[in-house]
């Protein structure tokens, strides 16, 4: 089961997951994105036609009914795999007094109560099984304080530590719970098109998950988690073993690029309202 599955790093799960040989739920907002993907999917498996189930729920406003069907899927089909991939962050760095409440809102329950709700879901059947894989997709801003992110840097600290808590919780049962930790990556939230040394597409991203799955890398204060990416884990090591990653300096210079990010955002938008 991927959420968020219709774009980006979710999209690249789905595919690579199927050349595997994984037969798929993929949950996504958009119930058309969803039927090109699955297109898509049945397009590149030459040698094994994967078994693929599409549900359409806006997370933001996700309703019971939502979750009870996702339980029926996750029940019917026995779900060994989880990849909590849905996510939201601010559409432009913005200092949280000026964060409105509806965006305040949508990224706390996408990002943290459809993450752990999802996961409730999905949980019982592995431990009854004995066997299973919750893999959780984090950020650099939740182990960086991010001023002009605050509220999306502050839900993926708390999904950090969730994951930990619960990997902990389930050593031994057979379930295995790894929570990744990305930099920058091209994509419609990073809004970065072009891929670089230190910025991989997702197919290169999502590539260098799979290939660590179950290996141990990354901060050091959350031995579950992992920084698959070679430029993302050296970027990470380096700020780790010099300044700190919560160190002052640290965070001033990330708030300093996200006031020069927004007034950059700013001045494009008043730019447009000329135009227009």
């Amino acid at each position: 089961m991927i959420t968020g599955a219709s774009d980006g790093i979710g999209k690249e799960f789905a595919l690579q997951l199927a050349k595997k040989g994984y037969n798929l739920i993929l949950v996504s907002r958009t119930q058309s994105k969803l039927d090109v993907l699955a297109l898509e999917i049945e397009a590149e498996s030459r040698y094994y036609k994967p078994e693929v189930r599409t549900l359409a729920v806006d997370f933001a406003k996700a309703s019971e009914a939502d979750y009870d069907k996702m339980a029926a899927l996750a029940n019917e089909l026995e779900v060994g795999i989880l990849v909590n991939n849905v996510g939201l962050s601010h559409s432009c760095p913005v200092p949280f007094a000026l964060t409105e409440k509806e965006v305040i809102k949508d990224i706390i329950e996408i990002n943290c109560h459809a993450t752990l709700r999802v996961t409730s879901l999905v949980l019982p059947g592995m431990l009854k099984r004995k066997r299973g894989l919750v893999l959780t997709l984090g950020s650099f801003g939740g182990l960086i304080p991010s001023p002009l992110l605050a509220t999306y840097s502050g839900s993926k600290a708390f999904l950090q530590h969730w994951s930990a808590a619960v990997a902990s919780e389930l050593e031994g049962s057979g379930v295995d719970v790894q929570f990744v930790v990305p930099y920058l990556i091209t994509s419609a939230m990073s809004k970065i098109s072009r891929p670089s040394f230190f910025i991989p597409t997702p197919k290169a991203f999502v590539t260098s998950v799979l290939d660590k799955i179950g290996n141990a890398g990354g901060s050091g204060h959350y031995p579950w988690s992992c920084t698959p990416y070679h430029s993302h884990a050296l970027i990470q090591w380096t700020i780790e073993n010099t300044l700190g990653l919560g160190s002052k300096t640290v965070i001033r210079y990330i708030r300093n690029m996200h006031h020069t990010i927004r007034a950059r955002a700013l001045r494009k938008a008043a730019r447009n309202a000329k135009i227009m």
